[in-house]
Order: C-alpha cells, then structure tokens, then sequence
C-alpha cells in the first residue's frame, strides 16, 4: 500500500471519530491500567461491568491491597482468567505503593515491570492516560492492518513496528483507537462488512463481502 493511500484512510477514519477514545471505563491513570489488564482475553463489555462495582470501592493501589486477592476475585470473577488477574492485580499495586508513591509511572520500563502488564497494556496507558504517540495492536488492530495490506506483519510486534514507522506523526496518538473500533464494528473477523466500510475503496483486501 503506497503512502498517498494510507494517508487518505487515515484522514477517512478521523473524519468518522474525531475525538477516539477507548471503550473502557476510568477517571484515572490508575482505573485505566486495572481495566486495561483485566481486558486480556476479555470484552470491554465484560470488563466495564466488573470495574463499575469495583472501582468505587477500590481505584488506588492501596485500597486494592486492602481488598486483597480474595477480595478483588469477588469483583472480578465474570472475566476470564480471573483468578490470575487478581493475583496480578495485587502483586501490581503492590510494587506501586512501594516503588511509585500509589501512582501509575509514565515510564514504559517500570509499567512492563508490573505483574500483568506487557507491552501492549503499556502502549495503552502510555497513549491513553498520557497522551504519548504509541500504537497498542490488538487482534483487531493485527487483522486490520494484515487485511487491508495498511501494515502487513506476521506478528503484533511486526505490524506494531510497521504501523510506528508509515503512520505520520499527527494521526499516531489516536491510529490505535480507530483501528480497533474499525475492526470492532466493520472490519470484523469472521464477515467484515465491507458494503457499510468507509474505506472499501482503498482497502487491499481481495474478498471483499457485499
């Protein structure tokens, strides 16, 4: 796919959502690292219905420490993979009140360093609750880009580095989040419904639906 052609998508799917923002519910740095990491292998949906009981009770690591782990599977227990992730949970907002005063570190080393979190939920936090110009690929994310030859890789890491490198710098911050609402609701796995897509024309994939 030649520059002109990805630039003109770009404009495209900003002109459909000008102001993207994710799927999850938060109101702090904090709220959005827990959400991001009960997300894995799980739906915004699911999630936002497990933290809308859970962060008024406990959105500082320390009210999570107090809740324990027994206490956060309680919240939690409708996501998949619950038992890890509430041992992660703790273990995460342990090392934040001991090495980062209770706040989420604006640092992709010290984020990847908490139990639970890897480099795509530092991408997120990084880009959603600090406003840096990271690109998070998801399964949406991979197959758009893979689909539509936008940002053709064989893995997450591989389209990540591709997508940093053919994205221009003033549509980097929200690319991720356009991406996956785009394969969340048109570019979908199984039928993507390319008669209703705002970028059909320009879109390299061949089998393509009515």
């Amino acid at each position: 796919m030649n520059k002109d052609k990805r630039r003109e998508i770009l404009v495209r799917l900003q002109e459909q959502r000008p102001n993207p923002e994710t799927e999850l519910e938060f109101s702090s740095p904090y709220e959005l690292l827990v959400a991001v990491a009960l997300s894995a292998q799980a739906t915004d949906v699911s999630v936002n219905k497990a933290t809308r009981v859970l962060f008024p009770v406990a959105n500082t690591p320390q009210a999570m420490l107090n809740l324990g782990v027994e206490g956060v599977k309680q919240y939690i227990k409708t996501i998949g993979l619950f038992n890890t992730k509430a041992v992660n949970v703790i273990k995460a907002a342990q090392m934040l009140v001991d090495n980062h005063h209770g706040e989420v570190p604006e640092d992709r080393e010290a984020l990847e360093a908490l139990p639970g979190v890897g480099r795509k939920t530092a991408n997120v936090v990084l880009n959603t609750a600090f406003g840096w110009p990271t690109i998070a690929v998801d399964t949406h994310i991979y197959r758009v880009s893979n689909r539509t030859k936008f940002a053709v890789g064989k893995t997450v890491d591989n389209v990540e580095q591709k997508l940093l490198k053919v994205v221009p710098t003033e549509f980097k911050v929200d690319v991720h989040h356009w991406l996956i609402l785009h394969g969340r609701y048109t570019c979908l796995a199984r039928k993507p419904r390319c008669g209703s897509c705002i970028i059909e024309d320009l879109c390299e994939f061949k089998d393509k639906t009515e």
